[in-house]
């Protein structure tokens, strides 16, 4: 009996413990491993991402520069597609043929940009019509779905430079931000655009639906518990003044080169111009986008899409010389009362570098009105030799600082894309390209510095910048394109004043010579009756063909409103063509309007074409 006893405890024992195991395992499946319960849910759920309204993008004045507009798109999901499925109906539906179908369905399987079990786009800008049609059939198309987004559309046919633009993901940027973006999302690519895509892109919103075996939606998932709101993307109040931005297009059409335009009382950019000009549709998302971009790119002579206002370098030539002036009078190299003689040329030795015919410079303003050559080239001579004619690096390195508290040699850290840091050649430089001079290099190696050529490279923003520090005697801001960004701020070091290392008083006679030069010498076309204008004029040596016209200028004289710097390539003395663009640009921003006797003079600059001789690429 006792043994029986026995027996039916360890019966008993076996049950219990494998009924313990069976609860256990439930419990894993049911509460504690998600994946079984995510598995099922996959199996009945669709996850929809519902696209938020990216922000939108304003000028200074609050006008509207970048808006967005609803586009439909088929997504389909391979994995899901059934293979039964009337391929037939399905393209008529869509208004497609089989090949097209087979092309756009049979994806590159090995890339890890397409997976068969994710979703990618079979189709982008359906027209309204197709995109109706098609939804009421949606349910009998499993793997497809029908999704609304929004693309970029721009009521200013301008600025396309400095906004930028949005194109799809790639695999860096979906490696990089995996729970931002999907396959066939778009991004911020250039300008303003990708600068500020993370305040523009908005956050997504997610939409759980239970769906039949046929695919067709039942209802949502837990009442919507899960489902969550699109947030829109920020807006952007950008600093540029689009009148004046589109004037500006509108003068420097049919050249190359670039304008940029500051507010010199807080840094913002009122224009930013780089020529060849295109229309920023070039990139909206249609049908035509890849011939018009693939046009554009293959310009190879003019390079459209290469931004000459922040990217390209160039020898500032005499727009450099003011800068010069006031660094010789700081480090006592010169003093403003100083003359030099001038017969026309700068003579070294056997050498003699050319100047042009002008008054006896008797004072540092004369030498800036009339661009004297041999005064500069003498007195950057003084300056490199300050510490001695055997010295000529620590002269330079001298020099150099300075330049650099002025923004030259390094980036000025704009909020926006590709700006390049420019050029300037350091005793080190020097140092190696004539290691093998006996007695090292002397101040008479690089004094064509002293007018702004030889190894010397500026980008036009930062010309523009010079034009801005010398408006506000030795102060500035970090140039900087956008004004405000809604429910934010732009960054403090924006707003945060640098000065240079220039007494107060040494401005006075450089700014004279400025007025001087638009008054009574070389930028005479830039003078605007009513307004004090300071400029100077540059003609950039160019090897490989003409001249570049360069000009910088602010104005009025006290308190201005507008500093600017012009860089028009191959075309000549810069009195000639950047000065009279620049003139224009300032009595269009400060008087809004041109007056009626300087009409010839915009007639002038519109008309003129500077451009290589290459076919015409619709704009």
């Amino acid at each position: 009996m006792k043994e029986k006893r026995e027996k039916q405890k360890i019966i008993i024992t076996v049950f219990l413990i494998a009924g313990l195991i069976l609860l256990a395992k439930t419990a894993q499946l049911q509460i504690f491993d998600s994946s079984f319960v995510d598995r099922a849910r996959r199996a009945t759920l669709d996850k929809e991402d519902i696209y938020p309204s990216r922000g939108l993008i304003y000028d200074r004045n609050e006008k509207l520069l970048v808006i967005n507009e609803p586009v439909f798109e088929l997504r389909a999901t391979y994995n899901k597609i059934d293979p039964e499925m009337d391929t037939s109906f399905f393209c008529k539906l869509l208004e497609i043929d089989k090949n097209q179908f087979l092309e756009r369905i049979n994806k590159n399987w090995s890339s890890p940009r397409f997976h068969k079990s994710i979703p990618f786009v079979f189709m982008a800008r359906l027209s309204p019509e197709i995109y109706g049609r098609f939804q009421e059939h949606e349910h009998s198309f499993p793997g497809f779905s029908s999704v609304i987004k929004k693309v970029r559309t721009y009521p200013y046919k301008n600025t396309a430079h400095a906004l930028g633009y949005l194109g799809e993901t790639t695999e860096r940027d979906l490696r990089n931000n995996p729970e931002d973006y999907n396959l066939g999302d778009y991004i911020g690519k250039t300008g303003v655009e990708r600068t500020f895509e993370e305040n523009l892109r908005g956050e997504k919103g997610v939409k759980y639906l239970i769906k039949d075996n046929l695919g067709r939606e039942v209802s949502s998932f837990e009442k919507g518990r899960l489902d969550s709101s699109a947030v829109a993307g920020q807006d952007l109040t950008l600093s540029i003044d689009i009148d004046l931005q589109a004037y500006g297009e509108l003068l420097m059409q049919n050249k190359r080169g670039s304008v940029v335009a500051i507010e010199p009382s807080t840094g913002e950019i009122l224009s930013m111009i780089s020529a060849p000009i295109y229309n920023p549709d070039v990139f909206v998302l249609n049908s035509d986008r890849t011939k018009r971009y693939v046009e554009l790119l293959s310009d190879t002579i003019n390079k459209p899409f290469l931004d000459r206002s922040l990217t390209a370098k160039y020898p500032p030539g005499s727009i450099f010389k003011p800068v010069l002036s006031l660094i010789g009078l700081q480090e006592g190299a010169i003093w403003k009362n100083k003359s030099m003689t001038c017969n026309g040329y700068y003579q070294y030795k056997g050498f003699r570098y050319g100047c042009h015919d002008h008054p006896y410079p008797y004072n540092i303003s004369v030498a800036i009105e009339h661009s004297c050559n041999a005064y500069f080239f003498q007195l950057v001579r003084d300056i490199i030799e300050i510490k001695g004619w055997t010295k000529p690096g620590e002269g330079l390195d001298i020099m150099n600082s300075h330049l650099k508290d002025f923004g030259m040699g390094a980036q000025l850290g704009l909020d926006h894309t590709n700006e390049n840091k420019g050029f300037i050649p350091s005793s080190a430089y020097y140092d190696n390209l004539y290691k093998k001079e006996v007695n090292g290099w002397k101040s008479t190696y690089v004094m064509s510095i002293g007018i702004g050529q030889g190894e010397l490279e500026l980008t036009t923003v930062q010309m523009a910048n010079l034009a801005a520090i010398i408006a506000n005697r030795g102060k500035y801001y970090i140039p900087h394109i956008v004004k405000k960004i809604s429910g934010g701020s732009i960054s403090d070091r924006f707003l945060l004043e640098k000065k240079v290392r220039i007494d107060d008083k040494h401005f006075t006679p450089v700014i004279d010579g400025m007025e001087r030069a638009i008054n009574t010498g070389t930028g005479g076309y830039a003078a605007v009756p009513g307004i004090r204008i300071c400029g100077k004029t540059g003609t950039s040596q160019n090897p490989h063909g003409k001249d570049h016209s360069v000009f910088f200028a602010f104005a009025p004289r006290e308190n201005p409103k507008i500093a600017i710097a012009v860089y028009v390539e191959n075309a000549g003395f810069g009195g000639s063509v950047a000065a009279p663009i620049a003139g224009l640009m300032i009595e269009k921003y400060l008087n809004k309007e041109i007056a009626g006797n300087r009409k010839w003079i915009e007639d002038n600059m519109v008309s003129k074409v500077l451009l290589e001789p290459i076919e015409k690429i619709e704009q």
